[in-house]
């Protein structure tokens, strides 16, 4: 990840050098690898796979095979934000301090969405955690909404003090593209439907072990699996289709991909699919 991302990012902060740019880049390269630390917790935490490097292997190749995700400061930052809302959302199964997850959770996708508008589509994983966790007090679904009112008092004073202007909804919203040429670059076209492919081959042996849990681990499945539905929402409705709209989608995709892979069937087959995505981001600047 780090030989990627320094490669990625060396025109743009030699080019003009400048500290603030390299401290930029710094800190975004540090969430870069907070990210995979993270997923990494929050699969071993919940026991969402094996104790294997699959998931973070899988998460750091399907990253780096887009250039335009290694260049973009903005959705790095905010996957991080939506990762340590996951990690709260799905802690609440514990019953433990419900409030203040749901609270958290809310607050940092309210910040990813600072930086991403977008990614405010992961508060329903927030009121999904809540139907599946704590749907008997009426005052957990209000949570969120106040969560919302923090992060809106928080920004006003800062722009309010920092800026002597107030933080309007032109400055936060970005509008979707439904544009789509860019897909048609091999560079963009070849990954993603390698990693679509896969998607939907592993998907099969995740239902399968949806199945095989107990009725305490069903809900947690249930949350990575509206996860990637909503990060597939995201990327449609994105500003920019480049491959950086992707990036979400691959924390979820890790998981599942990660269960299929540390089954004990298909050793083969695995093999081949495990080289492929590993060679996927090595050969594609070569080539194209």
């Amino acid at each position: 990840m780090a030989v990627f991302f320094i490669s990625a990012n060396l025109k743009p902060i030699f080019q003009e050098f400048e500290m603030y740019t390299l401290f930029t880049k710094l800190g975004v390269f540090i969430s870069f690898l907070l990210s995979a630390m993270v997923l990494d917790f929050i699969a071993k935490k919940n026991e969402l796979t094996k104790r294997s490097g699959f998931k973070i292997l899988i998460f750091a190749v399907c990253s780096v095979s887009f250039l335009a995700i290694l260049q973009d400061n903005q959705i790095i930052v905010a996957n991080l934000c939506v990762l340590l809302a996951l990690r709260r959302v799905i802690s609440l199964k514990s019953r433990k301090d419900i409030a203040l997850k749901i609270f958290d959770a809310t607050f940092w996708i309210c910040i990813a969405s600072l930086f991403y508008f977008w990614s405010i589509l992961f508060i329903f994983i927030v009121y999904f955690g809540i139907l599946f966790h704590a749907i008997n007090y009426f005052k957990n679904w209000l949570i969120p909404l106040v969560a919302v009112f923090v992060v809106f008092i928080l920004v006003t004073t800062f722009h309010l003090i920092f800026h002597d202007d107030f933080y309007t909804w032109a400055a936060w919203f970005q509008n979707s593209s439904f544009k789509f040429e860019n897909y048609q670059n091999l560079s963009v076209l070849i990954p993603i439907s390698i990693i679509l492919a896969l998607s939907f081959w592993t998907l099969s042996h995740y239902f399968k072990l949806y199945n095989k849990s107990g009725i305490r681990s069903r809900p947690t499945y249930l949350l990575v699996f509206i996860t990637l539905l909503i990060s597939v929402m995201v990327a449609i409705l994105s500003p920019v289709k480049n491959g950086s709209e992707l990036l979400f989608f691959f924390v979820p995709f890790s998981i599942i991909a990660s269960n299929y892979f540390d089954s004990k069937k298909e050793k083969g087959f695995k093999e081949v699919l495990l080289i492929v995505l590993i060679l996927m981001p090595i050969l594609l600047p070569i080539f194209l």
